[in-house]
């Protein structure tokens, strides 16, 4: 049995990208309900057991046979290793979509569950839905509750393509979309990052710089951005535009580049559950002239206009209709910085007993293109239980952890900034 892929989430097949999704834990797991609450996930979403194959000119997914099908993976060890090695393992074409691993500490109270989703057949809003789907089937099973029977030789329920709930449109409107786009990227190319990091000096491996902010700063920052009128995003963009423009030489005006994921969901109607496992995102790019000391408050006034903008005129629908195009015009979505922002989300509820320590959501991917000198800075910002997270993984054949690490602080001050200007009194961020 097979669901083709549709122009877009094939983008996502060369891109080798996934979701980390990953749970600190305390306490006891019972190790079978939980592997039987992975199989029950992957039994409900046929894309979480499936592979990637060919199919004339594309690709489609294909049904595992059962016993390929992915099974959680336990065994001992240290938490902060264990999520070095997943984080570093990929989800190659061919194999499992999916993968979950849980690593116990030798005392048997300290637990690391990690999560692997291929960006093919998730966003960040469907994988955070899957990953506390999982536990409360967990939950539910150690409660005592049965697992519901499946009917053997049960037909799978692929989910749509996000491209097939697209209201109609004009083709003549989209191409002239995507011609002014490309005039756009064509009269103003953004610049990046250079590395600092020499290819020929390391073999390269991902780490992630992270930068977190208690429940008390996170509502300031909040209070900050209503208080203006604006976005949390916004402040997060601005301060990460700031800190890009600083690794540039020269104090004047450099043409940089935002690149925001839109969350399409909410905006089809109907609107499409977060609990379906389909990419559902498009994304906004725009380019801004950042001086070497831009205001930053009116940096951010900026990115939340024209994003509002973009919205507003409904231009999320038209972008997700030219993605087909990237490929042959990589610039249409070349940014200096990638901002993602997945709201407020609440973290999994666990039985009596069991509780979770911190939960992440970092992205992933085969190739970062040490040899290509500069590149985007991705920061995946996610706020689990009103905890602000900024995520910035790196490749260390490109990015030194050194260089992210005073890139991660550098943000860090300018949103301590941001946070004072809510209430002016001295307030802690916590990095990792």
């Amino acid at each position: 049995m097979f669901r083709a892929l549709c122009p877009v989430e094939t983008l996502y097949v060369g891109q080798r990208s996934r979701a980390v999704l990953s749970c600190l834990l305390r306490g006891r797991v019972d190790v079978a309900a939980l592997s039987a609450a992975f199989d029950a996930m992957t039994q409900d979403h046929p894309t979480l057991r499936s592979r990637i194959a060919e199919d004339g000119a594309g690709y489609v997914l294909r049904l595992l046979d059962e016993d390929e099908r992915p099974r959680l993976a336990t065994r001992t060890g240290d938490p902060e290793t264990a999520y070095a090695a997943e984080l570093n393992r990929p989800l190659p074409v061919g194999g499992p979509l999916s993968r979950a691993a849980l690593v116990s500490a030798p005392d048997g109270d300290s637990h690391l569950f990690v999560l692997l989703i291929d960006h093919t057949v998730t966003d960040g809003h469907s994988s955070i839905a899957l990953h506390n789907a999982l536990w409360d089937r967990y939950r539910a099973l150690v409660g005592g509750e049965p697992l519901p029977h499946a009917p053997a030789g049960d037909v799978p329920r692929w989910p749509r393509p996000i491209s097939e709930s697209l209201p109609p449109a004009d083709a003549a409107a989209t191409a002239a979309y995507l011609d002014a786009r490309t005039e756009r990227a064509r009269r103003h190319p953004v610049e990046l990052v250079p590395y600092d990091v020499r290819p020929q000096d390391t073999d390269g491996h991902i780490e992630v710089r992270r930068l977190t902010l208690d429940t008390g700063l996170t509502a300031r920052l909040r209070d900050t951005a209503r208080g203006a009128g604006l976005s949390v995003h916004a402040l997060i963009a601005a301060a990460l535009l700031d800190t890009a423009r600083r690794r540039l030489d020269g104090d004047g005006p450099r043409t940089l580049g935002c690149l925001s994921p839109v969350d399409l969901r909410s905006r089809l109607s109907p609107p499409r559950p977060a609990s379906e496992m389909v990419p559902a995102v498009t994304t906004h790019l725009q380019t801004l002239e950042v001086s070497g000391s831009p205001d930053h408050l009116e940096l951010a006034r900026t990115v939340h206009a024209r994003l509002t903008g973009f919205l507003a005129r409904g231009d999320h629908f038209h972008e997700l209709r030219i993605t087909p195009e990237i490929p042959r015009n990589p610039a249409l979505q070349l940014a200096t910085v990638i901002v993602t922002n997945m709201g407020v989300v609440p973290g999994p509820r666990l039985p009596e007993g069991l509780r979770a320590v911190d939960v992440r959501l970092v992205p992933g991917r085969e190739e970062y293109f040490p040899g290509a000198g500069r590149s985007p800075v991705m920061a995946c910002v996610v706020s689990f239980e009103g905890r602000l997270a900024i995520e910035f993984p790196h490749f260390t054949a490109c990015f030194s952890p050194a260089f992210m690490r005073a890139f991660r602080d550098d943000v860090r001050e300018t949103l301590l900034g941001f946070a004072h200007a809510a209430e002016p009194e001295r307030v802690h961020a916590a990095a990792g």
